[in-house]
């Protein structure tokens, strides 16, 4: 079982540059993956990306990709010396053309800004990607080690309070089997109540009593909650994404328990439901950080 939240880096440094990766997520109910690179990484983006889809499958992973060092902020001036000469050649014929006044200078060329231009001379970065790749697969090592480390907590607290339900299943198995009679023995006390000394027939009892026990029998609902909590304990136990499929299932151990609950108007029955309901809340909530 892993966690859906982690956080792992990497870097690399050398010949007077650094290169470093950091992933981190948080949960969310399918996978998104965010990359924040440098321009000069954009094209290797869709590589990342599968990269990243291989080692996680839920959760909002964000990757972010720094560059330092040689290489940063070396930009140089071009200039277009053939346009600005046919242009001042073109400019000085008109003036003689024209007997128009005054000097054709370098102010005058600058403001037209198509001659000089800034461009960024920084290396090629496709001697990187190799290395890129790397630190990103160590990067998510690192940040699956740390979702491993907090899905072993998050198993051994989920084990526990899966241990809490079955002893409140055998509870309601014990207290549903014991309460047949007990329905019987409540429905003579009340029609003997009703009735005063009139005779009722034993045969009318047992069969109103029969009636009542087959409207509160949980069996079905007790034999599926039993097969549900079976079916839990084996995917805490199973590696891999078991986020959704655990969800799914807490999904129906909590309607088993509430159709449970509102079969029976017994007192014990109902304090065991809601021991058993809080406890599937518990659940729930520590799925939402489970991939």
């Amino acid at each position: 079982m892993r966690s859906m939240t982690g956080f792992g880096q990497a870097s690399w440094q050398g010949a007077g540059r650094r290169l470093a990766v950091e992933v981190r997520s948080v949960n969310q109910r399918f996978l998104d993956v965010k990359l924040s690179l440098p321009r000069e990484y954009q094209a290797c983006e869709p590589e990342l990306r599968k990269i990243v889809a291989s080692a996680a499958e839920r959760g909002k992973v964000d990757v972010t990709v720094s560059r330092s060092g040689a290489g940063e902020g070396q930009v140089a001036v071009e200039v277009n010396d053939v346009l600005a000469r046919a242009t001042l050649d073109g400019w000085r014929r008109l003036q003689r053309q024209l007997q128009l006044p005054g000097e054709i200078d370098l102010s005058f060329l600058l403001s037209r800004g198509d001659f000089v231009r800034l461009a960024d001379r920084r290396a090629d970065a496709s001697a990187d990607v190799p290395r890129l790749t790397e630190l990103l697969q160590k990067a998510l090592r690192a940040f699956n080690r740390e979702r491993d480390r907090e899905g072993r907590v998050l198993a051994r607290d989920m084990r526990q309070r899966l241990a809490r339900l079955s002893r409140i299943e055998a509870g309601l198995r014990r207290r549903t089997a014991a309460l047949v009679p007990e329905l019987a023995r409540r429905l003579a006390d009340r029609v003997a109540g009703l009735l005063g000394n009139q005779q009722i027939s034993q045969e009318r009892l047992i069969q109103e009593a029969a009636l009542l026990a087959e409207r509160a029998d949980v069996t079905e609902e007790l034999v599926r909650l039993s097969s549900h909590l079976d079916r839990l304990g084996k995917l805490l136990r199973q590696p891999g994404a078991v986020g959704k499929p655990i969800d799914f299932l807490l999904q129906e151990i909590h309607r088993e328990i509430n159709t449970v609950a509102s079969k029976s108007a017994d007192l014990e029955v109902t304090n065991l439901t809601l021991e058993a309901r809080a406890e599937v809340e518990k659940l729930r909530e520590q799925t939402q950080n489970v991939e």
